[in-house]
C-alpha cells in the first residue's frame, strides 16, 4: 500500500513538473527595467551588459535605447550615448518624444553644449507652450537657462530665464503664491547670473528679493533652494568660507551642493575634504542639469 502511495506521488511530481516546464525567458522590457535599477545603483556596466541582451530581443524599442543613452552619459561616454538617444528619439512614439528630448539635452549638458542642449530644450517649450501647457514650458525655459548657466554662458541664461517667468505668469490660473514662487526662482537666477558676472552688488540685491518672494510664496518645500543660492553667490564672488556654511545648509543629496562645497574647500586648501564632497557627487546617478554639470567636473577632480 505504502509503495503505490510513493510510487503515485513520483508519478504526480513528474507530471506537474512536465506542465510547469522552464522558467520563461526575461523580456526586453524586464531587461530594460533590471538595468534601469542596477544603473540607479551606480552599476553602469552592468546595466549596459542587460540593455545589449535586450537589444537581441527588441532592436527598435525607443525605451532601451533611452536607458542605454543614459547609462552612457553617466559613464562619460557621450557620443555613443547620444547614438542611442538618437536612436529613441527615431522610434519614440509622439507621447513619449518629449522625455527623449529631455534626455538629450542633458546629455549635451555633460558636455557643456549648451547652445545643442538650448536647441531641444527649445523643442520642448515649443510643445508644451502650444499646448497651453504654461507651468510645463516655463519649467523647461528654466531647465535651459540653468544648462546655459552652468556652460558658462550668463547671456544665453538670462534670456530663457526670463522667458520661463514670462511664460509662467500667462497661466491665468496662478495663485498668488504660485506667483511668488516663480518670482523667487527669476531673482533666484539673476542673483546667480550676477554672480557669475562679476556683479556682486547686483547678486545681493537679487538675494534680497528673491528672499522676499520666497516668504510672500510661503512653500516650505522651496526653503532648501535659499542656501543654495546665498552659498553659490558666495562660492562665485568668491566668499568660500560662507559659501561653505551657507551650502552645508542645503540640500546634501544633490550632487551641484555637493560639487560647490568640494570646489569651495579645494579653494582654501582643504583637498582631503573636497575629495570627499567629489566621492559623494559620483554616488548620484540622476541624469538632470545638476549632475550633468556637477559628475564631470568631481570625475576630473578626482582623476577619473
Amino acid at each position: 500500500m505504502l509503495r503505490t502511495i510513493s510510487v503515485c506521488f513520483l508519478l504526480l511530481g513528474s507530471c506537474c513538473a512536465q506542465q510547469a516546464g522552464p522558467s520563461p525567458s526575461p523580456s526586453a522590457v524586464d531587461l530594460v527595467k533590471q538595468g534601469e535599477k542596477l544603473n540607479s545603483e551606480g552599476k553602469q556596466d552592468e546595466a549596459i551588459a542587460l540593455y545589449r541582451q535586450a537589444y537581441e530581443l527588441a532592436p527598435q524599442s525607443y525605451e532601451l535605447h533611452l536607458a542605454w543613452g543614459i547609462a552612457l552619459d553617466l559613464k562619460g561616454e557621450y557620443a555613443s550615448a547620444r547614438y542611442h538617444l538618437s536612436q529613441a528619439l527615431d522610434s519614440a512614439p509622439i507621447e513619449a518624444r518629449t522625455r527623449v528630448l529631455q534626455a538629450t539635452a542633458i546629455s549635451y549638458a555633460f558636455e557643456g553644449k549648451s547652445d545643442e542642449a538650448a536647441r531641444f530644450e527649445a523643442q520642448i517649450f515649443s510643445v508644451r507652450s502650444g499646448n497651453s501647457d504654461f507651468n510645463g514650458a516655463a519649467e523647461t525655459a528654466d531647465e535651459a537657462g540653468r544648462v546655459c548657466l552652468e556652460s558658462g554662458d550668463p547671456a544665453c541664461a538670462a534670456k530663457w530665464y526670463k522667458v520661463g517667468y514670462d511664460t509662467a505668469l500667462q497661466n491665468p490660473k496662478l495663485s498668488d503664491a504660485d506667483k511668488s514662487l516663480w518670482l523667487f526662482r527669476w531673482e533666484n537666477a539673476q542673483a546667480r547670473i550676477a554672480a557669475r558676472a562679476g556683479q556682486p552688488e547686483d547678486a545681493q540685491k537679487h538675494i534680497a528679493a528673491a528672499k522676499l518672494a520666497l516668504d510672500k510664496a510661503n512653500n516650505p518645500g522651496q526653503l532648501r533652494f535659499y542656501p543654495y543660492l546665498t552659498g553659490y553667490v558666495a562660492f562665485y564672488t568668491g566668499d568660500y568660507k560662507t559659501a561653505i556654511t551657507d551650502l552645508q545648509k542645503g540640500d546634501q543629496r544633490d550632487p551641484m551642493v555637493l560639487a560647490l562645497l568640494g570646489e569651495a574647500c579645494e579653494k582654501l586648501g582643504n583637498q582631503k575634504e573636497a575629495q570627499d564632497y567629489y566621492r559623494k557627487v559620483l554616488s548620484s546617478n540622476a541624469h538632470n542639469p545638476a549632475n550633468a554639470w556637477a559628475r564631470p567636473l568631481a570625475r576630473k577632480k578626482l582623476g577619473g
